[in-house]
C-alpha cells in the first residue's frame, strides 16, 4: 500500500508520462504567475508618502512681548496648524488616503510666524507623485484661503515631496510621540511593556549594572535624578542602553557629563534632579524617540491620569528587572499629599505625589530618575515627573512622590539649551 500526492489525484497512476510532465509545468507556471501577481501587489501596494508644506501666519497679535507669552503663541499656534490641516483633508476627496500631519517647526519671522509641516497620506500605485503634489496643494489652497481658523497667507503656500526616508527621520523626530498601543498595567508584578511602547526611557548603569531610569529629552541629552549619582558622578563609570530589555540592549551609549543640580544634598530631597549627556548622538526611530518637556507655567491637575515605566523591582527589597514595565497612576493634589497621614511637612517644593493611596500601583527600587509622563490631546507625550521617593514601594497612603519637572524647566534649559 502507498500514498498517493496531494493533487494529483486518483487516476494519477493511469497518467503518461508525457501528461504527468505536462501536468507539473503547468501546475509550475500558474505558481510563478501567482507569485508575480503577489509580489507586484506588495511592491505597488500603497506606501507611505511624506510631503512638506509651509506657509506663512501673519497679523499675530500679542498681550506682551515676554518669553513666556511667545512660548505660549508657539504651542498654541502648533495646536491649531495641525488641528487645521487634519480638518482640511478630512473634509476633502483625499480623506480615505490621509494619514496625519506634524508641524515640525514654527519660525517667527517680521509680522508672522512661519510654519513648517510634514503631511503624511497612504495613496495606491498608479498616479505619478507630481500630481498628487499638484492635489494636496490645491486642497491645502482653496481650503486656507476660506478658514478663519488662523490668518494665513494663501500665496505664502508651498507644498514639496519629500523622500520616504527623510520624511520619516523628521517626523519621528518629533518629541512625545510613540507607536506601540498603550496598553498599561503595573509596574509592580506588572506585564512587560509593548515593544516600543515608552522609546524615551533609558536604563542608567554603573559598572554595566542597572542603577536609575532616565528620560531622553534629546538626541544627546537625559533627565534624570540627583540621587542616583550620591554615590558616583564620575563620567567613565557610567552607560546608558536604550530599549525594552536591558540584556540585550536595544543601543548603548557612553555617558559624557553629569550635571547635578548644584543644590542638591543628600540624604535631603529637595532639587532631586540631574541632566546626563551622552556620546555619539542616537538616531531617532520608533523604539528611541525623545520626550516633550512642558513649559515652567504648565500646570497639571489632581486626579489626571500618568504613567510610570522603569525596571524597578516588582516588591521592596527586590531586585531590579531586565524587562521594562509600565504603570497606569493618578496625580495626587498636594491639600492630600501633605496631610499628616500621607506624608506631611515631607513634601516640599518641586515635588508632587502620584499613585493611590490604597497602594500597590507603585514606582520601586531601581524606577528612581525614571519618567512620569502624560499626554495631551493630540496623543504627545510630555514628561511632568522623574521617580525620586517614596515609603516602601505600594503602601497604603504612601503613593510615590516626584521630581516636578516644570518646577526645574529653567533649570534644565540653562544646563542643556533645550
Amino acid at each position: 500500500m502507498h500514498y498517493r500526492a496531494v493533487g494529483i489525484g486518483s487516476r494519477g497512476r493511469d497518467l503518461k508520462p508525457w501528461m504527468l510532465a505536462l501536468l507539473i509545468a503547468s501546475l509550475m507556471t500558474v505558481m510563478v504567475i501567482a507569485i508575480a501577481l503577489v509580489t507586484l501587489f506588495l511592491v505597488s501596494g500603497p506606501k507611505m508618502e511624506y510631503y512638506h508644506g509651509t506657509f506663512e501666519i501673519s497679523n499675530l497679535q500679542t498681550s506682551s512681548n515676554s518669553r513666556q507669552n511667545s512660548t505660549y503663541q508657539l504651542k498654541d499656534l502648533r495646536e491649531k496648524s495641525e488641528n487645521l490641516v487634519d480638518e482640511i483633508f478630512i473634509d476633502s476627496a483625499l480623506n480615505k488616503y490621509y494619514i496625519e500631519n506634524r508641524v515640525v517647526r514654527l519660525t517667527p519671522e517680521e509680522g508672522g510666524v512661519k510654519a513648517d509641516i510634514v503631511m503624511v497620506f497612504q495613496f495606491p500605485s498608479g498616479e505619478q507623485r507630481a500630481l498628487r503634489k499638484k492635489k494636496i496643494q490645491s486642497i491645502l489652497n482653496q481650503k486656507i484661503r476660506n478658514t478663519r481658523a488662523l490668518p494665513i497667507n494663501p500665496s505664502s503656500l508651498q507644498v514639496n515631496a519629500m523622500s520616504s526616508s527623510t520624511g520619516e527621520l523628521t517626523v519621528q523626530a518629533c518629541c512625545g510621540k510613540r507607536v506601540a498601543p498603550l496598553i498599561v498595567n503595573r509596574i509592580m508584578s506588572g506585564d512587560i511593556a509593548a515593544k516600543a511602547a515608552w522609546p524615551w526611557q533609558a536604563s542608567l548603569q554603573r559598572n554595566n549594572v542597572h542603577q536609575c531610569g532616565a528620560t531622553l529629552i534629546s538626541n544627546t541629552w537625559l533627565v534624570t535624578a540627583a540621587h542616583c549619582f550620591k554615590n558616583s558622578a564620575y563620567p567613565q563609570q557610567w552607560t546608558v542602553s536604550f530599549g525594552i530589555t536591558i540584556k540585550p540592549p536595544l543601543m548603548k551609549r557612553n555617558i559624557k557629563r553629569i550635571i547635578v543640580h548644584e543644590r542638591y544634598r543628600s540624604p535631603a530631597r529637595e532639587y532631586d534632579i540631574a541632566v546626563v549627556q551622552f556620546s555619539p548622538q542616537v538616531t531617532f526611530t520608533e523604539d528611541i524617540r525623545r520626550v516633550c518637556l512642558p513649559e515652567a507655567s504648565a500646570s497639571f491637575q489632581p486626579n489626571v491620569t500618568a504613567y510610570i515605566t522603569g525596571f524597578g523591582a516588582l516588591f521592596y527589597g527586590g531586585e531590579s528587572q531586565n524587562d521594562l514595565r509600565e504603570a497606569k497612576v493618578k496625580l495626587i493634589s498636594d491639600d492630600v499629599c501633605k496631610q499628616p497621614y500621607v506624608y506631611g511637612n515631607d513634601i516640599k517644593f518641586g515635588m508632587f505625589c502620584a499613585g493611590y493611596l490604597e497602594g500597590i500601583y507603585d514606582a520601586c527600587r531601581g524606577d528612581s530618575g525614571g519618567p512620569l509622563v502624560v499626554k495631551d490631546l493630540k496623543n504627545t507625550w510630555y514628561l511632568i515627573g522623574i521617580v525620586s521617593w517614596g515609603d516602601n514601594c505600594g503602601q497604603k497612603n504612601k503613593p510615590g512622590v516626584y521630581t516636578k519637572v516644570t518646577y526645574y524647566r529653567k533649570w534644565i534649559a540653562s544646563k542643556t539649551g533645550l
